[in-house]
């Protein structure tokens, strides 16, 4: 009964208040018809309240996010049924469901009344042009009597979340460097001399089935060799996403780093259905690829929704420069796609010795200063990275991705023999 007073709308307080005032004038001027109304009036909400109050109407809502995952500016449909499992009839129903402001509008709904068994399914479109990760729900439940005197809120505890990733353009093909990771070495071993049979095996490492042991080839070089039939190889790739708070300029969605995370989406999308196996790191060191550091065999959506997932939350880093612990968890070898903001003399060492543990290093460089409405020198930071052995073109506000990722193309590849010999390898043009 205390909720349900609590419940009293402002209508319903003006009938209390009226019907007080009623019976206190009554008892001053000796009339007792005007008695007799005030009781009334004040009798219709507090009755109100108590059979509200009582009421024990039990809703149950199930709620569908499809699909749970989406690019900016596409919708989802949000899908939500309603049931009445207690035995009660309610009163008139007012339901809104919670959504960030970037979704939309929070949607309401009215129900004038529902009885036992009652079932009703309710459908929504949310849309954001905003990446992100956004919780929706939970559901709000205000009951009210047909009078409007009280009315008492509930609330649903369930949310779903809906994965809004960056916007990706379809990419060209390039001429890709890289290498090939398996179960096995990089690279098959040359044999001076044997049958055509031995480029199948390589040197027996440990672990491996002894019943691959390859006994002829072994004899003939004097190590153990297994067989290499049936191992998968798959080649590989890093994109690399410099998210320093010190490489960017700009706020919201016109920022580099949203730029930045566009170009990264769409190059590991464009990898991903070239066959390559990629993961995502950031200037920060962090791997956002599951099963980090283990390049396992899956289906290109398989390999690329994680990248996604993360692209859609990933925020500016605290730091000034770019970790590369990730070269570690690697063999030397494959391919490296970067996207970098702001590139300086410090940045140096990082990017060199990317370039000296990779077999291709490719680079995007955001021109940051054009992002943030000052003049820039273009393709300055591209002709820094070209100098630290990087093939690198840059993206300004007005460029488009697939006409610098051509680009890229034409740029060539460099010498990894020569790259690894200096640390620094000069962009040769195909």
């Amino acid at each position: 009964m205390r909720e349900a007073l609590g419940g009293l709308t402002v209508r319903g307080r003006a009938f209390l208040a009226a019907g007080i005032t009623a019976i206190v004038c009554a008892v001053l001027l000796g009339q007792p018809a005007l008695t007799r109304v005030g009781v009334l009036v004040v009798a219709l909400p507090l009755a109100t309240a108590l059979l509200i109050g009582r009421s024990r109407y039990r809703l149950a809502l199930v709620r569908t996010v499809a699909p749970q995952l989406v690019t900016a500016g596409q919708p989802a449909r949000v899908t939500l049924a309603l049931t009445n499992e207690g035995r009660t009839p309610s009163g008139v129903l007012l339901l809104e469901d919670h959504v960030p402001y970037v979704l939309g509008t929070r949607p309401r709904f009215v129900l004038d009344g529902i009885g036992h068994g009652w079932r009703r399914q309710i459908t929504y479109q949310v849309r954001s042009d905003v990446r992100g990760r956004f919780e929706i729900g939970p559901m709000t439940v205000r009951v009210s009597d047909p009078f409007g005197l009280v009315e008492l809120g509930r609330a649903f505890r369930m949310t779903l979340p809906l994965v809004v990733t960056p916007r990706t353009t379809a990419l060209p093909p390039i001429p890709l460097g890289g290498g090939w990771t398996g179960s096995g070495d990089n690279r098959p071993r040359a044999f001076a001399s044997g049958s055509a049979e031995d480029v199948t095996v390589r040197e027996y490492r440990q672990g491996d089935d002894l019943r691959r042991v390859h006994w002829r080839s072994s004899a003939r070089l004097g190590e153990l060799m297994v067989r290499r039939e049936e191992q998968p190889w798959q080649s590989r790739a890093t994109v690399l996403l410099d998210n320093r708070a010190s490489a960017h300029r700009g706020k919201g969605v016109a920022s580099s780093l949203e730029a930045a995370v566009a170009a990264a989406a769409s190059v590991a999308v464009h990898l991903s259905q070239r066959g390559f196996q990629v993961r995502l790191v950031t200037a920060s060191g962090e791997d956002h690829t599951a099963d980090a550091g283990q390049w396992h065999l899956r289906d290109s959506d398989l390999n690329v929704r994680p990248l996604l997932e993360a692209l859609a939350v990933v925020q500016l880093a605290e730091g000034t420069a770019i970790d590369t612990s990730w070269l570690g968890e690697q063999a030397q070898g494959g391919l490296t796609v970067a996207v970098l903001g702001a590139v300086d003399t410090g940045d140096r060492p990082a990017l060199r010795r990317i370039v000296h543990h990779t077999a291709s290093a490719l680079a995007v460089a955001v021109d940051v200063e054009a992002w943030s409405g000052s003049r820039s020198e273009t393709g300055g930071a591209a002709a820094f990275l070209g100098s630290s052995g990087w093939r690198a073109a840059a993206l300004g506000p007005r460029d488009r991705l697939e006409s610098v990722w051509e680009e890229l193309g034409r740029s060539g590849a460099r010498s990894p023999s020569a790259a690894r010999a200096v640390g620094v390898a000069e962009g040769v043009g195909r």
